[in-house]
């Protein structure tokens, strides 16, 4: 398949000259099957017809800011996926990604000229909310927008998991690992603010910050200067290990939402059952603490306790979600991916359906013929190596429609 890019060439250009960049009919399907798959696990969880308001604060969902309504300066507000598409479909819009515990702000009292199309009735405020810079297309430590037409420097954005801003692999303190070896990321603000979690990463961290990579990194590390008690404890550690093997593969079930995309996520836990404190285990013995971002394994909240000490910790720092494994972009987008799928419906399908017995025989034959001709045309560019244009395309639907002119007039010939 041919693309041109009239739109794009500089006027006096011409175009004669210059060549047209042309994909494969392969890469074309590939590239929108892609799109489509990223586009049912980001929105597929969310509803692209009903304003989501009467959900309450939604535990995730997909949530847009819109800058024609509520601009910089104006208070931040956040839409629903479906108000996105009734209420602002010609605006200019900020795609958020997914917010945790946020109810749909439209047509409230921070849109000035605007009443939601699909519930006009809505509080004022919804006070619950929180938000932050992305509200104003605005993200990182940097405060820039995303794409930035003024970085020549490639980077990705991650998500923090916690405060939900999104950051530049270059300002977090840390080369983030491959993506394909961490899930979640928690930036160097959150760290400070959930100090706890540094006794973890000695652990569960990728890579696990160790006194080792410390030292090379220039981190600090507590308790470094082991008694020999310590020192003791350390070498009969590989029985403690051993013990927790056996708890690891009790929290395996759990440990990846992720792998099983219709089953559902394991109950937050809402009621201590430990006896011992894991937090105060790791406290006791040598751990890193630095200025950096962490980046953590797809499994890691299974493994944070949830004594009664740690339960109301979580609560004080208002991060209660970290034990809840719903709670993670990839269990939504799961969610959202298997949803889609159970929900997609074949049109042919449903055509057929609709008909009697010999309109779906009649169908099926032109469906089939139509099938077999396509691939017996395209056959022939794959083979020979050369381009489909559009004007190839065009053809063949001229003479398919020709062909089968021909068919019926001799079909009706032949009845008379």
């Amino acid at each position: 398949m041919e693309a041109a890019a009239s739109e794009g060439a500089e006027p006096g250009s011409g175009g004669s000259g210059a060549e047209e960049p042309v994909v494969s009919l392969a890469e074309v399907l590939a590239e929108n099957e892609e799109l489509e798959k990223e586009a049912r696990a980001v929105l597929g969880g969310s509803d692209h017809e009903r304003c989501s308001y009467s959900q309450g604060a939604v535990k995730r969902q997909a949530l847009y800011a819109c800058s024609t309504c509520t601009p910089p300066g104006a208070e931040p507000a956040g839409i629903c996926l479906a108000c996105s598409y009734e209420c602002h479909g010609t605006h200019r819009l900020f795609e958020l990604y997914t917010k945790r515990n946020f109810r749909c702000d439209c047509g409230n009292s921070k849109f000035k000229n605007l009443q939601c199309k699909l519930l006009p009735e809505k509080s004022k405020v919804n006070s619950g909310n929180k938000y932050n810079d992305n509200f104003y297309g605005l993200y990182c430590t940097c405060k820039r927008p995303y794409p930035d037409p003024e970085d020549e420097i490639p980077d990705e954005m991650i998500q923090c998991i916690v405060c939900e801003d999104w950051f530049h692999g270059r300002h977090l303190g840390a080369v983030p690992p491959e993506s394909g070896d961490f899930h979640e990321m928690v930036c160097q603000a959150c760290m400070k603010h959930c100090c706890f979690l540094w006794a973890y990463a000695s652990q569960l961290a990728v890579p696990p910050l160790t006194k080792a990579n410390s030292l090379e990194d220039e981190g600090v590390v507590l308790k470094v200067e082991e008694s020999e008690e310590q020192k003791k404890e350390i070498k009969n550690e590989s029985g403690v290990e051993h013990h927790d093997t056996k708890e690891e593969k009790q929290l395996e079930q759990f440990n990846e939402p992720s792998t099983s995309s219709g089953s559902a996520c394991p109950e937050v836990v809402a009621k201590s059952e430990e006896r011992v404190c894991k937090l105060k285990e790791l406290q006791s013995k040598p751990f890193v603490k630095k200025d950096t971002a962490t980046f953590w394994p797809s499994n890691w909240r299974s493994k944070l306790c949830t004594c009664e000490d740690c339960l109301k910790m979580y609560s004080e720092l208002e991060v209660q979600f970290l034990t809840d494994e719903c709670d993670t972009v990839l269990a939504y987008e799961n969610k959202g991916t298997s949803d889609q799928e159970t929900e997609r419906r074949d049109p042919l399908m449903d055509t057929l359906n609709s008909m009697n017995r010999v309109q779906q025989v009649e169908l099926i034959c032109e469906y089939n013929d139509f099938k077999t001709e396509l691939t017996d045309y395209l056959r022939r560019f794959a083979d020979e190596g050369t381009v489909v244009r559009r004007e190839d395309i065009q053809h063949f639907f001229e003479e398919f429609q020709s062909r089968k002119r021909r068919r019926t007039n001799r079909m009706q010939y032949y009845c008379s």
